[in-house]
C-alpha cells in the first residue's frame, strides 16, 4: 500500500495510529536531513510501583545515537521541568533483574537507535509535548548547546573513560564504611540472640519476642538428656534398689519369671508355625 500523500495541517500535532505523536527532529538548524521521534504517554499498569509514574512519564521511540541523556533532557526541558531520563536498547520494565554495577564500571553502550522514558515533574508537560506542532523541529545542536560528533565525540568518550583515583577511593571508602557498619550490627544482633538462647540450670531457654519472621529456638537434645539424667538422680535418691537381701531375691525371681514367660511365648509361636507348615528350620 502506498503511503498517504496527505499533508499535515500547519500548527497542528501529528498523531499516527497507536496514539503516537510525531515530533520533527533536526541535528542543526541548517541540516537538510530530518528525523522523527514518536512519543506517547507511558501507560503500563504492571509498573505502577516503579520509578515511572503513569501520569508523568513520556515514552519515546526512534531516538538517534547522537542523542545522549543530557541532550534528551535539554531538548524536552523546553516543555517543562524534567525529573529523570532513561535510555534503553528496547522497551522493558525498570525493575529487570541484573548485576548492579557502580557508576565507574558500566557496560559499553550499544550503538543504534534507542527508546526512552522521560519523567516530568508535572503531568501537564506530557500533554504539552504531544501537542507540539509537527512543522516546528526540535534542534539538537545549537550555539548554546553544542553536541560533539565523529572524532571529537570519540576523544571525549575516551577522556571520560579515565577514572580519577581520588573519586574511586572515596567511593570504596564509603562502601567499606557501610559494610563494616552492617557487619557490626549483625554481630551485635547475633550476640544478643546468643545471650537470650542461653540455657538455665534446668535446661530451659528464655523465649522473647524477636523481629518479624524470627523462629523460636526449640530445646536441644543435650538439654533433654541433662533433664532426663537429673530426673533419674532424683528418683534414685528416693528409692534404693537391691539395698536389702529380700529386695535382691525379689529382683532375681522377677527376672527368672520374665525369662520363663518369654520361653513359653516362643514355644507357642513355634507350634503355631508348625501347624501352618511354614516352619523352615534350614
Amino acid at each position: 500500500m502506498a503511503p498517504s500523500k496527505k499533508k499535515h495541517a500547519s500548527g497542528q500535532p501529528c498523531i499516527i495510529p497507536g496514539g503516537f505523536a510525531v515530533l520533527s527532529l533536526r541535528f542543526s538548524s541548517n541540516s537538510p536531513a530530518g528525523h522523527s521521534l514518536y512519543v506517547k504517554e507511558h501507560k503500563v499498569r504492571a509498573e505502577t510501583s516503579s520509578g515511572r509514574p503513569l501520569d508523568r512519564t513520556l515514552f519515546v521511540l526512534n531516538i538517534p545515537p547522537y542523542c545522549s541523556k543530557t541532550v534528551i533532557r535539554e531538548l524536552f526541558s523546553q516543555f517543562g521541568p524534567v525529573e529523570s531520563v532513561e535510555l534503553r536498547d528496547h522497551p522493558g520494565s525498570s525493575n529487570e533483574s541484573g548485576p548492579r554495577l557502580t557508576k565507574f564500571f558500566q557496560p559499553a553502550d550499544k550503538q543504534g537507535f534507542k527508546v526512552g522514558y522521560i519523567v516530568f515533574q508535572k503531568s501537564s508537560t506530557v500533554a504539552a509535548v504531544k501537542s507540539h506542532p509537527h512543522h516546528v523541529p526540535l534542534v539538537v545542536c545549537t550555539e548554546r548547546r553544542p553536541v560533539k560528533t565523529g572524532v571529537q565525540k570519540w576523544i571525549q568518550q575516551y577522556s571520560d573513560s579515565f577514572i580519577l583515583p581520588q573519586k574511586l577511593q572515596e567511593t570504596v571508602d564509603s562502601f567499606m564504611e557501610d559494610y563494616d557498619k552492617r557487619k557490626e550490627e549483625e554481630a551485635e544482633r547475633q550476640r544478643k540472640e546468643a545471650e537470650q538462647q542461653q540455657e538455665d540450670e534446668e535446661g530451659w531457654v528464655k523465649v522473647t519476642r524477636g523481629h518479624k519472621g524470627a523462629k523460636a529456638r526449640p530445646r536441644s537434645e543435650a538439654a533433654n538428656q541433662r533433664t532426663l539424667r537429673k530426673e533419674m538422680r532424683k528418683k534414685k535418691r528416693k528409692e534404693l534398689l537391691n539395698f536389702y537381701t529380700w529386695q535382691h531375691r525379689n529382683t532375681q525371681k522377677e527376672h527368672i519369671a520374665e525369662l520363663r514367660k518369654k520361653f513359653e511365648e516362643d514355644k507357642q509361636r513355634i507350634a503355631l508355625l508348625r501347624a501352618q507348615r511354614k516352619f523352615r528350620p534350614y
